[in-house]
């Protein structure tokens, strides 16, 4: 029962991994095709945010014990990002739905690590391609168009070539790098989140007494008309804060 049980917030996980490269050998340098895999690509390191708290945790190869044994063992690292998915109930993520998740998933079943608790996702990047028409729909770009931040610049190949051989200097660059993906992630996130109609119903995670919005839960909605469907009309409601269009019952 709502009354009697403690209703929680949602925990909203803000994702960016990083990979290796995979290295492989191949006849020609452009626009090819290898062939032969000499190792396949791990995870470097990832940042991470919880939606709306003001710390962004950033994991690294570097940061266990075994890395000077061997830079390419990512086991303690994606045990540990095991544990921070398996604690979310929605992960938001810049093409996360067909990068982020499926590469973390693949070295999860690579170091036989079951599936975490099952969690929804919001790919920032499809809601970009499906309801706007940005010049380009790369973060850096849709965060300078909406004016809400940039992604750090980098050197490139050569900032993850300098990780992958142990350079500190490269490493420091590629934790402000993550981060900051993570913190701009998060300001687009919320620039866009009101126009997904397929965004998770978060009052369906943790329902509420009153009237809520589905995306971000506040009680500042407005009663605007009705929707009208074939057989029924239901109460049409607005958020006040996110903007979110939503009707219930």
């Amino acid at each position: 029962m709502i009354g009697t049980e403690q209703v929680r917030t949602p925990k909203v996980l803000l994702l960016d991994i990083e990979t290796a490269p995979i290295n492989g050998l191949s006849w020609t340098v452009f626009d090819t095709h290898l062939i032969h895999v000499i190792e396949p690509t791990f995870i470097l390191c990832f940042a991470y945010k919880w939606l709306d708290r003001s710390t962004v945790h950033t994991r690294a190869l570097c940061d266990y014990p075994g890395y000077c044994r061997n830079k390419r063992d990512d086991k303690a690292l994606v045990s540990d990002l095991w544990g921070v998915l398996d604690d979310a109930d929605v992960v938001v993520a810049h093409n996360g739905d067909a990068f982020d998740i499926k590469k973390t998933n693949a070295r999860f079943v690579v170091h036989g690590l079951q599936p975490p608790t099952p969690y929804k996702t919001v790919d920032t990047l499809k809601i970009a391609r499906r309801h706007f028409k940005f010049d380009s729909n790369k973060l850096d770009n849709i965060g300078r168009y909406l004016n809400v931040g940039r992604k750090l610049p980098n050197t490139g190949k050569d900032l993850w070539l300098g990780c992958m051989s142990g350079d500190e200097a490269s490493w420091r660059a590629m934790r402000r790098y993550n981060a900051q993906d993570v913190r701009l992630l998060e300001q687009v996130y919320h620039k866009i989140k009101a126009w997904s109609p397929s965004h998770p119903i978060m009052t369906a995670i943790t329902p509420r007494n009153n009237v809520a919005c589905p995306t971000c839960l506040s009680h500042d909605v407005q009663r605007r008309g009705w929707n009208i469907a074939r057989v029924k009309k239901t109460p049409r409601w607005q958020c006040q804060g996110c903007g979110k269009w939503f009707s219930t019952k």
